[in-house]
């Protein structure tokens, strides 16, 4: 690996909400943040056609305008915004060395880590193309169920996530089916509870999702039975996909502490991971709430926090 000597007080590694507002947040203190988009720049939302719940956008913005718009504000107070991606780090030295595309060597005083995570599909063939083409497939019903008020739509998972985004979904919609493969489900007793009480969830046991049908959006999805092996089509207009999220973080495996899931573990309320000097913000660390402006938040927490470490430690 080739080194090109170049050092950063705070280096960000990933975009997203959670990255570009730690950026915002660091260039306006004076830190001369440097950020690497990764693989995706602008993260998840760049999959995302209309956001809705994102604050200031009254009339509402597609995921991959928001995260333009929160880069031009990175660059408006100086952050340097690079296509690439971090492929090994040493955070056990001070000051920490990161490398990019496994030949650009860096160092840095802070790191502010906004990987963000992915979730997991099917990986059904139109599964794939709705979901590129904005077409009624998503996994987040809390930020997409808003869209398909009124209609039927489905959901595939079993666990806790499942549970209460098939609960938020039956608020919104007039019929939700839950597609589970096995005969019972991995979710909490509370949140089996809440799902068998509620008059307009149908679950689907030992049930597989077929195919999903539609040419342009979502028209309906075939749900194959594991025992009887009878196809079913069901006439819906949504499809949800709450099988997990897998944290996009194993670069950092064996120097940072996460939890049997893959997520980076901090100290409570603040963005502090295990090692002084490296903070973890949005979805890489939090696999509650997923949103944008939870992430944009703790982006914030990551700058703040970065700040005053290097106050503190007298860097400048």
């Amino acid at each position: 690996m080739s080194s090109n000597n170049e050092h950063s007080s705070c280096l960000i590694i990933g975009s997203g909400p959670a990255g570009y507002t730690a950026a915002i947040y660091a260039a306006r203190a004076d830190l001369k943040p440097i950020l690497y988009t990764g693989l995706t720049p602008g993260g998840q939302l760049t999959e995302t056609t209309e956001v809705d719940n994102f604050p200031g956008y009254p009339n509402g913005v597609t995921g991959p305008v928001l995260m333009e718009d929160l880069k031009a504000q990175a660059e408006r107070f100086g952050t340097q915004v690079r296509l690439g991606l971090v492929t090994k780090v040493d955070l056990a030295v001070n000051p920490k060395r990161v490398w990019v595309d496994e030949t650009i060597e860096i160092t840095a005083d802070t790191v502010i880590i906004s990987t963000g995570a992915t979730a997991k599909w099917l990986g059904l063939e139109n599964e794939t193309r709705l979901r590129m083409n904005a077409g009624g497939v998503s996994a987040c019903a809390v930020c997409d169920g808003f869209f398909f008020k009124g209609q039927d739509v489905v959901i595939v998972g079993a666990g806790d996530t499942a549970a209460e985004e098939a609960t938020y979904l039956s608020k919104l919609c007039r019929k939700v089916y839950m597609i589970i493969r096995k005969g019972e489900m991995r979710a909490s007793k509370a949140m089996q509870h809440r799902v068998k009480s509620s008059a307009n969830i149908e679950i689907l046991w030992h049930s597989e999702t077929h195919d999903i049908l539609g040419k342009e959006t979502v028209e309906g999805v075939v749900v194959k039975n594991s025992q009887t092996n009878e196809l079913r089509t069901l006439n819906v207009t949504g499809f949800f996909v709450a099988i997990g999220h897998k944290p996009n973080t194993e670069i950092f495996n064996g120097q940072l502490n996460m939890d049997d899931l893959g997520y980076l573990q901090v100290k409570l309320g603040t963005s502090k991971t295990n090692i002084d000097g490296v903070f973890a913000v949005g979805d890489c660390a939090d696999k509650t709430y997923r949103q944008a402006v939870t992430a944009a938040g703790s982006g914030c927490m990551g700058a703040l926090d970065a700040e005053r470490f290097l106050a503190e430690a007298n860097i400048h």
